[in-house]
């Protein structure tokens, strides 16, 4: 049986800016222990929420060696360190492993792209070389790369290879994943609309934009599912989708930017090319996050 990184909610942490400048540290380290204190059962940092490809190779790793000695062993540190170039993805993996990252999260190849035998080829050369295990990570939408189910079943094989994130949004698809692999590969939900539905198909968890902003609510929509009380996790999952909509209305991470600072959790910045919320959508965020959580907005 492979290693289960983690069952429940793990949050796809935010990198808090200075201006868009420097990573704010501070405004980091607290976030993290607000997610350790609140529930949350993992955190990735570096990922696509974390604006990851607008970070430099030192910003990335810092980033993660931070991450790691914030959370101090309390929760799993899952470090994104997937890229198009395979030889970087191995170097940072092996850093991420070495700083004493619990897994890595590895996107497919984005821009050059390339074939499902090239996907086993990349993805296969850092599980040979880096004894982490390792989450896959789907999301054609963003990369134009998509990992098919017979890919998924080729690359269960290996033994380092334990789950996937899937935000391909095609159920079927991921129905088919799961038949196909089993407990061989674990499947988390990588879109907030639809965490129940990818439980109901067997998934173990959630890598969450919706956790920045509600960790507890979040982990207690998976916690309810794995309670058996059904209804009461798919009552939460409608409570708070109008929030998730809004938090994707304009492009990941815009929104939860936002969000986190009209809750105070950071400056809320941007690196370019990401731009501020426009008014509309700024407008209809502000509106959602107060209708869960008033008493904690500043602004």
């Amino acid at each position: 049986m492979k290693k289960t990184v983690f069952k429940g909610s793990g949050v796809a942490v935010i990198t808090p800016f200075i201006d868009g400048n420097a990573i704010d540290y501070p405004a980091l380290e607290r976030i993290l222990n607000h997610q350790v204190d609140n529930g949350t059962d993992a955190v990735v940092i570096c990922g696509t929420t974390g604006e990851s490809s607008t970070l430099t190779d030192a910003e990335h790793r810092n980033a993660i060696s931070f991450a790691v000695k914030t959370v101090a062993g309390r929760i799993p540190v899952i470090a994104g360190t997937g890229s198009n170039d395979t030889a970087y993805f191995l170097d940072l993996s092996r850093y991420a492993a070495d700083a004493g990252a619990d897994a890595l999260l590895a996107v497919t190849p984005y821009y050059n792209k390339c074939s499902q035998a090239g996907l086993v080829k990349h993805f296969e050369c850092v599980a040979d070389r880096v004894d982490l295990p390792m989450i896959l990570y789907n999301v054609p939408s963003r990369t134009g790369v998509n990992i098919l189910p017979e890919t998924c079943a080729e690359l269960a094989k290996h033994p380092n290879i334990v789950a996937i994130k899937e935000a391909s949004g095609n159920i079927s698809q991921i129905m088919r994943t799961a038949y196909l692999c089993g407990d061989e590969l674990k499947i988390y939900s990588g879109n907030d609309d639809q965490i129940v539905p990818i439980l109901a198909l067997g998934g173990i968890g959630v890598i969450s934009v919706l956790a920045n902003c509600l960790p507890r609510e979040t982990h207690d929509i998976c916690r309810f599912w794995f309670e058996g009380k059904h209804d009461e996790s798919l009552a939460l999952q409608l409570k708070y989708h109008p929030l998730i909509e809004a938090l994707f209305c304009d492009v990941n991470p815009i929104p939860v930017k936002e969000a986190m600072k009209l809750l105070g959790r950071c400056d809320g910045s941007l690196r370019m090319p990401l731009t501020k919320i426009s008014g509309k959508n700024e407008e209809r965020l502000h509106t959602e996050l107060a209708n869960v959580m008033p008493e904690a907005l500043i602004g």
